[in-house]
């Protein structure tokens, strides 16, 4: 891998991991358009990018980090725990879910589950307006839906921002929560990749990799504040609609 892939790479992860459009299948068809084999140390690259994304949620949200918030990082924990379980049970599994073929179906099915989610939606009040009125019901409820986002293509972001807004959380606090429960499962899936392969990296893939960790995190960092800025004015339609026509371009890809 080159620096240019890396910082494409780094690009693509840092705009799709918050947006509700899976990050890890851009990812892979992102390392297939640029012809990289999904080796262990580009696995590992891919998945220590992510990393980034802590770094961007914790300078969005630092304020967050004082000891006066620790019921809000007990919820945030407590969704973690489904998809940490579930995760370390079924890790092999999972791993061979992780192929370009999957993707575009759970693109289309995810689409397909926010079109119905927002209509389903219409005329109902949210319950929920701040990171502090979220209940450990809709903390459980969120994390039980996380676990769907180890299907590649499901989309971490997605699946607990369809869990928040069907247990009553408006759009703009689902999508703040998805961006703290970012933070528990980037550092399990980081930390565990760095450890496992950190012996992958030569002196000269560590600069390739530092590229893509910067680039990731400044895309990420901009991301975030444009997702909320437009939730306040928009549906989750939008990447509705753009998770089908990917879906489907991806399978005419595939089978063309």
């Amino acid at each position: 891998m080159d620096i240019i892939q890396s910082a494409i790479l780094g690009l693509v992860e840092g705009v799709t991991e918050f947006l509700p459009i899976s990050s890890t299948g851009h990812l892979i068809v992102a390392s297939e358009w640029l012809g990289l084999p999904q080796t262990d140390s580009n696995k590992a690259f891919e998945v220590i990018i992510q990393l980034s994304a802590i770094l961007a949620v914790l300078t969005n949200y630092k304020e967050r980090l004082h000891p006066k918030h620790m019921k809000l990082w007990i919820k945030v924990f407590i969704s973690f725990l489904p998809i940490a379980a579930i995760g370390f049970l079924f890790k092999d599994e999972v791993k061979s879910l992780f192929t370009i073929t999957v993707v575009p179906i759970m693109f289309i099915v995810g689409g397909v589950i926010f079109l119905w989610m927002e209509r389903y939606l219409k005329g109902r009040e949210p319950t929920t307006h701040s990171l502090d009125e979220i209940t450990y019901r809709q903390a459980i409820a969120i994390g039980i839906a996380q676990v769907f986002a180890l299907i590649p293509g499901t989309s971490r972001a997605g699946s607990t921002i369809v869990g928040a807004l069907l247990s009553g959380v408006n759009r703009t606090v689902s999508a703040e929560f998805s961006f703290l429960l970012a933070l528990p499962v980037m550092v399990a899936a980081g930390g565990l990749e760095l450890i496992s392969n950190y012996q992958e990296f030569s002196h000269a893939q560590l600069t390739t990799l530092a590229v893509g960790f910067v680039v990731s995190y400044l895309s990420a960092w901009i991301v975030m504040k444009l997702f909320l800025a437009f939730l306040n004015r928009f549906t989750f339609n939008a990447f509705g609609i753009y998770r089908i026509i990917f879906g489907i371009a991806l399978l005419a890809w595939i089978y063309a």
